[in-house]
């Protein structure tokens, strides 16, 4: 911010966040504009003036807002390019190790390193492709606390004497994407499976990291209202959001099989089953909470994602539930959930990808309830391949592109398709 007010940040780099953020913008100048086109030319300008020959932090930036720019476009491919730029130029500079000469500059070379490999992981997992950063080294440290990190001082010269104070919100962050990274894993190896037999101890084994890093959180780092509203006064709410945000994400995904099986009379299988739907619930009564919060709101494509996966365990429960006050709680939030992704779509193209697998998975639903919920790879890639859209279940042409679905307020995507959604009962 001390760069863009003394005019010091460069112009390819203002542009590319201008391409991300003027469809949120209230100015008069793109009153006129649809929110979701505003940041076109922008981004076209921007990539206009990246090099990929200059190997430098600034090129590192921009690769990353212009795969931001691609993915919300419902460019997959484009995403991944610039991403790929961006990891490659940051192992050409060995940028955790890279001699500083300030505290600000190491600091902020140790955050974007750590995000590059975050990004690596999802962008990666969105496009079934190898991960760039694949073996990242275990000894660069984590992130500072943000309010020390946004109090370090432009001079403020490196002391090897210094060690890390406070835990982060970022570093929570990285320390849950390695569970990420073992969860997609799991679940490649999970739909590979002939016997479809559920993978309980590789489940139960990354069900304690994840229980074992909740318990490991200090007292003002929980999920709770009141730590919620502390990190917003302090402008860290949505960072404080996302951490909960992916750790329940990571948690419905790395029980969803056992959705398939929730039929069964295993006390395991049950188990797993219930903590999927409990992350789940967790996970979209904390976008509520954000969106309540004022300086919260989760406004990221990503959310769209993660929230349709979290509407299909809804959906579950509204096929197979027999108890009506848990039917009652799954309707209430699948509505909302729907009216949030409505929302979105507002401002990201790539939400157009979100509405049409709801509506896929509705469909297979109708189709084969049986069937549904099992994890091969057609589930497996509506789980994970969130940058590509799915086709049905039983076969149909998925060649569609988000250009090719209606914006219009009387289309599938209307209330009407919302009341299909509910229009379930759950067996007798």
């Amino acid at each position: 911010m001390a760069n863009l007010a003394t005019g010091n940040t460069p112009q390819v780099i203002l542009l590319a966040v201008i391409a991300l953020s003027a469809r949120f913008s209230t100015h008069a100048y793109f009153g006129t504009i649809d929110p979701r086109a505003r940041g076109t030319e922008y981004m076209k300008r921007a990539a206009q003036l990246l090099d990929p020959s200059e190997v430098s932090l600034t090129g590192i930036q921009v690769c990353v807002l212009l795969g931001a720019c691609r993915i919300v476009d419902g460019d997959a491919a484009g995403e991944s390019v610039y991403y790929g730029m961006a990891c490659r130029m940051a192992q050409l500079l060995d940028l955790p190790n890279r001699a500083c000469e300030t505290r600000l500059e190491r600091e902020t070379n140790i955050r974007i390193w750590h995000t590059l490999v975050m990004i690596d992981e999802w962008s990666s997992s969105g496009v079934n492709i190898p991960r760039q950063i694949s073996q990242p080294p275990n000894d660069i440290p984590l992130p500072m606390e943000e309010m020390a990190y946004l109090s370090l001082r432009q001079h403020d010269v490196p002391n090897p004497l210094d060690t890390q104070g406070s835990i982060s919100l970022l570093g929570q962050m990285i320390v849950l994407n390695n569970i990420f990274k073992q969860v997609n894993q799991l679940n490649v190896k999970a739909a590979q499976d002939q016997d479809n037999t559920p993978r309980t101890v590789d489940v139960q084994e990354l069900t304690i990291q994840l229980d074992a890093w909740e318990a490991s959180l200090p007292d003002y780092m929980r999920d709770s209202p009141s730590n919620l509203a502390h990190y917003a006064a302090q402008g860290l709410g949505r960072i404080f959001a996302a951490v909960y945000l992916g750790i329940y994400h990571y948690g419905q995904l790395l029980m969803y099989q056992f959705l398939h099986h929730d039929a069964s009379n295993n006390p395991t299988t049950s188990h797993f089953s219930q903590r999927c739907k409990t992350f789940a619930e967790k996970l979209c009564s904390m976008v509520y909470a954000a969106l309540d919060t004022p300086g919260c709101d989760v406004l990221y494509n990503m959310v769209g994602h993660i929230l349709v996966i979290a509407s299909t365990v809804q959906i579950h429960t509204l096929l197979f539930a027999d108890n009506s006050d848990e039917i009652a709680a799954a309707r209430s939030r699948l509505e909302r959930n729907y009216t949030i992704l409505l929302r979105l779509r507002q401002v990201w193209p790539s939400l157009d990808f979100c509405m049409m697998r709801l509506k896929v998975f509705h469909r297979a639903c109708i189709v084969s309830m049986e069937t549904s919920f099992r994890l091969d790879d057609w589930m497996l890639r509506f789980l994970s391949e969130f940058a590509k859209p799915v086709d049905d279940r039983n076969g149909g042409d998925s060649s569609w592109a988000v250009g090719d679905i209606s914006i219009t307020p009387s289309s599938d995507f209307d209330l009407d398709s919302l009341a299909i959604l509910l229009d379930t009962t759950p067996n007798p």
